[in-house]
């Protein structure tokens, strides 16, 4: 029927001279039209919501960028040009294996509470409860996780090694996760289709502080302990010794990027933006104001660990660190990312206060274990995306839980009136999530291992992998071999004589005397 209605057919209805049919011919006129308009409208929110999740993913995927950033400058320039490849290669081997089981064990229901069993290769997509857009959001937190392991192995695995655990990681160990407590099967989910929740709430781990941030550091953590520290990361004695990424501009430049990816992480992680609470339409508060307060906490959470990182740093070490302070940047946010929906402005602020100092002794422990990641991912996103969990089950305010999750009466945060059950499936999560991981990827780790397809050799490892395994250099740059003159590299590896064949400006002059 055509959306639309004047004056004329009303009246033309009103005049009739058919004994007892103007009314009924002027409601059936009226319904008719009402109908349509109520189509229109459906399939507006429908379109609404689709653009808001499409634009959250096409966030979310840009934090495939920032990671890179952050990965590249956080490597020596030897080995650029390979911890690039390896963030292609995550999104690119992660579209394919979830595309062909991952969604389907992460969302196919109906299944068991275990692992989802429909949708393989989309098949039946879309539907009523599924569309292409959920998948492309899940998509792009399903490489999010492996992008994050990448890190914890760099400048020493070889690349088959990236090629099988990411696969691995994004078709089955992440999937399954996300099944548990974001599938309304799930056995911990606080979605659970059938009421029967883990404790009386599930746990709520809104947009992944676990199962996207845990997997990923818990990985990367069995990957970088099997396969041992970087040659010289450690001298004889057992100190530490600084290998230090080669571009702070870069690491900085990845930092911003993530932090703008995460409006799509945290507030996306609604799904849809559309949506009034307790039937109240017409008024300014609804979902939307949620996802604006999921921002503003995820937002205060992440400045918050960054200043205190800071100043903690400054106090520890004597200097202000830029590096130090966006690791403490991203680990408040990878904190806060579990009850960003569900805490108030203040307590993301506590959240990310605690969250640098968990990130802060998480780094001291992997020193003094002889524990090596190069961007401190595990420690990072596994030991702060473990204590955003327990932060939830502390925080998380009942009245947001209800409006979030549906219902009433559901548990929320011991600290603030709670009787300690949402903090209990917390800890069960945290549990259920590092021996999940552990019993996955560790023992792929290991038999990558014993099959010598997890470390590069020794001699590569110190010549570079760019140059080793990748055909040659990213850069152009000088290398002082230690005599008068630098050599310049070019990026196939050759090194380049220079064509001044003046004294170098360090040469004493002819006289003996030092050159100014």
């Amino acid at each position: 029927m055509d959306f639309k209605c004047s004056a004329s057919d009303l009246a033309s209805l009103a005049n009739s001279t058919a004994p007892g049919s103007d009314n009924a011919l002027l409601a059936t006129f009226l319904c008719g039209r009402f109908d349509a308009i109520s189509d229109k409208f459906a399939d507006t929110a429908h379109a609404v919501d689709s653009t808001y999740l499409l634009f959250s993913a096409y966030l979310v995927f840009s934090m495939q960028l920032g990671f890179a950033m952050l990965c590249a400058g956080s490597v020596r320039a030897k080995n650029t040009m390979n911890i690039m490849l390896t963030n292609v290669l995550d999104a690119a081997a992660g579209g394919l294996s979830y595309y062909l089981f991952g969604f389907a064990f992460a969302f196919g229901s109906p299944s068991n509470g275990f692992v989802g069993r429909h949708f393989f290769g989309l098949k039946k997509v879309p539907s009523a409860s599924v569309d292409y857009s959920f998948f492309l959001y899940q998509w792009a937190f399903a490489i999010a996780a492996a992008g994050i392991t990448s890190g914890s192995i760099a400048e020493r695995t070889q690349f088959v090694a990236y090629l099988i655990y990411s696969s691995f990681l994004t078709g089955f160990v992440y999937p399954i996760t996300s099944h548990w407590f974001w599938s309304g099967d799930g056995w911990a989910s606080p979605s659970r289709s059938d009421g029967n929740l883990l404790f009386g709430s599930g746990a709520i781990d809104f947009a992944g502080s676990g199962v996207v941030h845990m997997v990923g550091g818990i990985a990367g953590f069995w990957g970088a302990l099997i396969e041992g520290p970087r040659i010289g990361r450690f001298d004889q004695a057992g100190r530490v010794v600084a290998l230090r990424g080669h571009s702070a501009s870069l690491v900085v430049l990845g930092s911003f990027l993530l932090w703008f990816g995460w409006y799509g992480f945290n507030p996306g992680s609604f799904l849809t933006i559309l949506k009034t609470y307790d039937g109240a339409s017409g008024g300014f508060y609804g979902q939307w104001s949620a996802v604006g307060r999921t921002a503003v906490t995820t937002t205060l959470a992440g400045s918050t660990a960054a200043l205190t990182t800071l100043f903690s740093k400054r106090l520890l070490v004597g200097h202000w660190n830029v590096t130090d302070v966006c690791n403490g940047l991203l680990g408040g946010f990878a904190a806060i990312t579990s009850g960003c929906s569900v805490v108030d402005p203040w307590a993301a602020i506590v959240c990310g206060f605690v969250s640098a100092w968990v990130l802060i002794g998480c780094n001291k422990l992997a020193e003094l274990a002889k524990f090596d990641d190069p961007l401190e991912a595990a420690q990072l996103h596994g030991g702060c995306g473990a204590w955003g969990l327990i932060f939830t089950g502390l925080f998380a305010r009942r009245r947001y839980v209800d409006e979030v999750y549906g219902g009433s009466g559901r548990r929320y945060g011991w600290f603030v009136g709670g009787d300690g059950r949402l903090l209990a499936a917390q800890v069960v999560e945290v549990l259920a999530i590092a021996g999940w991981v552990t019993a996955t990827m560790g023992p792929l780790f290991y038999g990558l291992h014993r099959l010598e397809l997890l470390r590069v050799s020794g001699d590569d490892e110190k010549e570079g992998m760019d140059l080793t395994r990748h055909g040659g250099l990213a850069y152009v740059y000088h290398d002082d071999g230690g005599g008068d003159r630098p050599n310049i590299i070019a990026p196939d590896g050759r090194r380049v004589e220079p064509t001044d064949r003046s004294p170098a400006p360090n040469a004493d002059d002819r006289n003996g005397t030092p050159a100014v």
